[in-house]
């Protein structure tokens, strides 16, 4: 049997403070969230993956894959969604196996309501401490994780 690879010092520091990161963080996104717009992080990011959509419109599963949930998730957060009537749920015209969701009118003032709180969160938790370097190397080494990961960044706007 092979000796475990353990991680070195710097590793170990390193692999603890991401690991912090990824603990503490989604829990401050998602108390900033409840308290000024009564969603969760994974509601809001729904919603604004369908606000930045054509026609606010995405397949379910492709929402799913980009998302990185599980149909099953998502179609729970979505029923919750259609509920407070944020989101329709619509079969494509083109294939009745083809499930689309859109943004509703109240979905999107919804999403532009609470995109301002949240963008000054992560403002204030991630960006105000980093310098230029520091959040050009972020987004680097976050596209290499994703990578390792098997996935990708959601498209956004490109830097300038």
């Amino acid at each position: 049997m092979d000796a475990p690879d353990w991680l070195d010092a710097e590793e170990q520091h390193a692999w603890r403070a991401l690991a912090g990161v990824m603990t503490l963080l989604p829990a401050a996104l998602d108390a900033q969230l409840q308290r000024d717009a009564g969603l969760t992080h994974f509601a809001y990011w729904v919603l604004a993956m369908l606000s930045e959509a054509p026609d606010r419109t995405l397949v379910m599963s492709e929402l799913a894959t980009a998302s990185r949930s599980s149909l099953s998730r998502l179609s729970h957060a979505v029923t919750r969604l259609e509920r407070q009537g944020l989101v329709a749920r619509r079969k494509s015209p083109s294939d009745a196996r083809v499930t689309l969701l859109q943004l509703t009118d109240a979905g999107w003032q919804t999403v532009v309501a609470a995109a301002p709180g949240h963008a000054a969160t992560v403002r204030a938790l991630v960006f105000d401490g980093l310098n230029r370097d520091e959040v050009v190397a972020l987004a680097s080494v976050s596209a290499r994780l994703l990578e390792r990961l098997g996935t990708t960044a959601w498209p956004g706007p490109a830097p300038a």
